[in-house]
């Protein structure tokens, strides 16, 4: 009696979250790993036939003092900004992830370092956005014109790898990662695996081949890199372009570099020829600062190996509400109302009625707990109407109790303040001794100089003494 023809069961599906992976048997409205909201959808499995129990050969184990440490040779792109970021140029074989908001200036950025990058080899340039007549025009404007750079528009990875294999180039640009699409998946752009298994494809071609990979991802509405969290862990620099629109500074930040220092930054400047690097940055931000005026003080802060002087300015004004507010840009705002509550607590200042708003002008983005002391001054400064010292800037960090802790690096923070004609620092004691070695001066005329004055505090109190003496 001949069987009766098997049945094929129905292909199944999984819910996956696209904002950090995670699977689910059904659909719900907010994600239980991450939090996200309507961020779940419903794709089919892949099935993949398992390699569980294949024999394999053993892996060439090489012992460790048999491993040649030389560093790889790289490549500079043209824009020492850009350099200082990545550590020196670009890494053969690295895989480099590059975030930003919409029109910040990624592609503008990438497309100017092909200019110098030209010269040392083919630059493969796909993008998925844009036509190569877009890219060409604004090449056009920016005045990016080499041979050497080829530009191809395609979102299909087999296309893009078959390209690589061809022309062989030195550098890939994909202009984004999140439009690069493989057929061997059933999903739309941009899922999680899409960019996964597109990611995974593309860094091992960098890595067999030797050329430097360049990936563009698009960032969530809270600033954060689109795609799975793994996309960060599979490249080896992860870097962030931040800026306000509304100022022409951009901010190039290095989160993850494993051929160099992370948190270093790298300052822009936008103009109609697109973005020139700023070497001096501090004198930038310093420009049109407002003198005896309360509620600014200098703070200087380390952004990676780099000595930085940014304005804080506070605002303290009545509060209409029952709750008092606090805001803060360019700051952590949670630790701003920290801050705020130790100012009431230990120095016995009434903020309790009072809206306090902290800015950091420029556009400039402070991560450090560094700024803790330049933020509570202003705010002194600002409630009490009084204005600190033009010739004095900042630095130090603030625990619960009131206390002024050290931070890292100030002699680079000393010099720098020097370097830019401030005559007073305001620091924590137990820097004291170091800064002192140093033997920091400021220049106060040509041929003039004079050892900069250092006031140590300890505490709230003093520096708050101190700062309005």
């Amino acid at each position: 009696m001949a069987k009766p023809p098997t049945k094929k069961p129905a292909p199944r599906s999984v819910y996956v979250c696209q904002s950090c992976g995670a699977e689910y048997r059904k659909w719900a409205g907010q994600c239980p790993d991450c939090g996200t909201w309507n961020s779940i959808s419903e794709q089919a499995v892949q099935t993949v036939n398992s390699r569980v129990g294949v024999a394999a050969a053993p892996l060439p184990a090489v012992s460790i003092t048999d491993i040649d440490s030389s560093q790889a040779p790289r490549r500079s792109s043209g824009l020492p900004e850009l350099d200082r970021v990545l550590g020196g140029g670009f890494v053969p074989g690295s895989a480099i992830l590059i975030g930003g908001d919409p029109g910040i200036g990624k592609s503008t950025l990438l497309l100017q370092a092909s200019q110098h990058l030209a010269a040392d080899g083919i630059v493969l340039y796909v993008t998925g956005e844009e036509s190569t007549q877009q890219v060409r025009l604004r090449g056009e404007r920016i005045q990016v014109e080499h041979a050497n750079i080829h530009l191809a528009a395609s979102n299909d990875l087999e296309a893009i790898l078959a390209t690589i294999e061809e022309i062989q180039p030195a550098t890939v640009i994909i202009d984004s990662i999140q439009t690069t699409v493989t057929s061997r998946l059933t999903s739309a752009p941009g899922t999680v695996a899409q960019v996964r298994d597109c990611a995974a494809a593309l860094i091992q071609s960098a890595k067999q081949r030797g050329h430097a990979m360049v990936l563009v991802g698009h960032v969530t509405k809270d600033g954060s890199l689109a795609g799975p969290r793994v996309l960060e862990h599979m490249v080896d620099a992860v870097i962030y372009f931040e800026g306000d629109r509304g100022h022409a500074h951009r901010i190039l930040r290095a989160v993850k570099n494993r051929f160099g220092p992370a948190g270093e930054i790298g300052v822009f400047e936008m103009s109609d020829a697109g973005l020139m690097g700023i070497q001096d940055a501090s004198r930038i931000f310093l420009a049109e600062r407002a003198v005896d005026v309360p509620g600014s003080v200098i703070l200087a802060c380390m952004e990676g190996t780099r000595p930085l002087l940014v304005e804080v300015q506070a605002l303290v004004a009545p509060s209409v509400y029952a709750t008092s507010k606090r805001s803060a840009v360019g700051l952590d705002t949670g630790r701003v109302a920290m801050l705020t509550a130790v100012l009431e607590r230990r120095i016995g200042l009434p903020l309790g009625q009072q809206d306090v708003y902290v800015n950091v002008v420029g556009g400039a983005r402070i991560l450090e707990p560094a700024a803790d002391l330049a933020v509570m001054l202003a705010i002194i400064s600002a409630y009490q109407e009084r204005p600190m010292p033009a010739n004095m800037a900042a630095f130090g960090e603030v625990g619960l109790t009131g206390e002024i802790r050290p931070v890292g690096q100030p002699e680079a923070r000393a010099r720098e303040a020097a370097n830019l004609g401030f005559s007073q620092l305001l620091l924590p004691k137990h820097n004291h001794a170091r800064v002192q070695e140093a033997n920091v001066a400021v220049t106060l005329a040509p041929d003039s100089k004079r050892a900069i004055q250092l006031k140590a505090v300890r505490n709230m109190a003093e520096a708050a003494q101190a700062g309005l003496a």
